[in-house]
């Protein structure tokens, strides 16, 4: 019985370090080293040399060696509540372009409004050496979860809510001047029932959201009735139930501003479905001005927030904490502004809920 030989086995590839791939470009180690971190000190001429050479020679660059080196792992943990609501998806997008854009990767957590959850993620930036954490608090998000940051020493920004006595930095809007400009702009128009639907005082946003519509109505010598301050979950279906029982009330309102525009989007929606038209029968005010505002119909009115900057300077003032590790803490408000589209009108004689229905019923 005769035998074939055995085909010879490849030999294993040799694993190709930094100091091979320096060699292999005529370069020295510590410019390759800095290319391959996005370095501003390396033209960009070498960076592509050196990105060509990697794929040429199958480098891997090894992250845990470099953080070992740099103390710096070049991840960073983003905590965000709601993913799914169009205003934190856009600011997430422009977070993750400008840490990507410093050579940073992003790891996300949608908290769903779970402290347990948010403070899971943060053990976890902890235990794997993270770089530093964009945080939305939680709702119920305590002072104590997030002072423990400074304690060891992970650098961390709020965006958009903040959570009093924490010593963090933080990036967000004027929300209280916000709704202060929605809720002027309704009184302008005529209107005095006025309700405020959504949001919630557990978090910054809602109490300054609601500050600030309350110091409109008051200027206007307008009484702040409270059966017209509606708590709502953000979202179309918080918004739906939010506006009927605001049109259950006897006295019902003629206008609302809407904590945010996916509330004010479930606001329309039960407007139209009770053949009360948004804009000329119920003017509706919505915050935030996400992509979608400008495409429903009727287009919404709404609080222009920048939030493509917030983004950009949550990450870039992250950065900044990350690199010089003793920045006192900062504030970086953006003021608002206020985007009149068809969703807000005129209050004209007999123009109530209940005069629209009528319509709808007789036509």
């Amino acid at each position: 019985m005769t035998t074939a030989p055995e085909e010879p086995k490849p030999a294993l590839r040799r694993r190709v370090t930094l100091r091979h791939l320096a060699e292999h470009l005529g370069l020295s180690t510590a410019t390759v080293s800095l290319a391959m971190r996005n370095k501003p000190r390396v033209s960009e001429e070498t960076r592509q040399r050196v990105l060509e050479g990697m794929r040429e020679l199958g480098y891997v660059y090894n992250r845990g060696a470099a953080s070992l080196r740099s103390e710096c792992t070049g991840a960073v943990g983003v905590a965000i509540n709601d993913i799914t609501d169009p205003y934190f998806a856009q600011l997430l997008i422009a977070i993750q372009s400008e840490l990507h854009s410093k050579g940073r990767m992003v790891f996300l957590c949608h908290s769903t409004e779970s402290p347990k959850l948010q403070d899971d993620f943060i053990e976890a930036l902890r235990e794997y050496s993270a770089d530093g954490l964009i945080v939305c608090p939680a709702t119920g998000t305590e002072t104590a979860s997030l002072r423990r940051l400074l304690d060891w020493r992970l650098p961390a920004v709020m965006v958009t809510r903040s959570v009093p006595d924490t010593d963090l930095s933080f990036v967000g809007s004027d929300d209280e001047r916000g709704m202060e400009l929605a809720t002027e702009h309704l009184i302008g128009l005529g209107h005095a029932r006025i309700a405020f639907l959504g949001g919630s005082t557990a978090i910054s946003t809602g109490r300054d959201r609601l500050a600030g519509y309350a110091k409109a109505l008051e200027r206007h010598s307008i009484a702040v009735d409270r059966s017209l301050v509606v708590p709502c979950p953000t979202n179309r279906r918080g918004g739906i139930a939010a506006i009927s029982q605001a049109l259950g009330l006897s006295d019902r309102p003629t206008a609302a501003v809407c904590f945010a525009d996916i509330v004010a989007f479930g606001v329309m929606l039960e407007l139209s479905r009770r053949g009360i038209r948004p804009g000329p029968d119920f003017s509706v005010v919505g915050y935030d001005d996400v992509i979608e505002a400008a495409l429903w119909n009727p287009p919404l009115t709404t609080i222009s927030v920048q939030r493509h900057a917030m983004g950009i300077a949550a990450a870039q003032l992250l950065t900044e904490l990350i690199e010089a590790q003793s920045l006192s803490p900062r504030r970086v408000i953006f003021e608002p502004s206020l985007t009149i589209r068809a969703s807000s009108g005129v209050l004209r004689s007999g123009s109530t809920p209940q005069a629209a229905i009528a319509r709808a019923v007789r036509f």
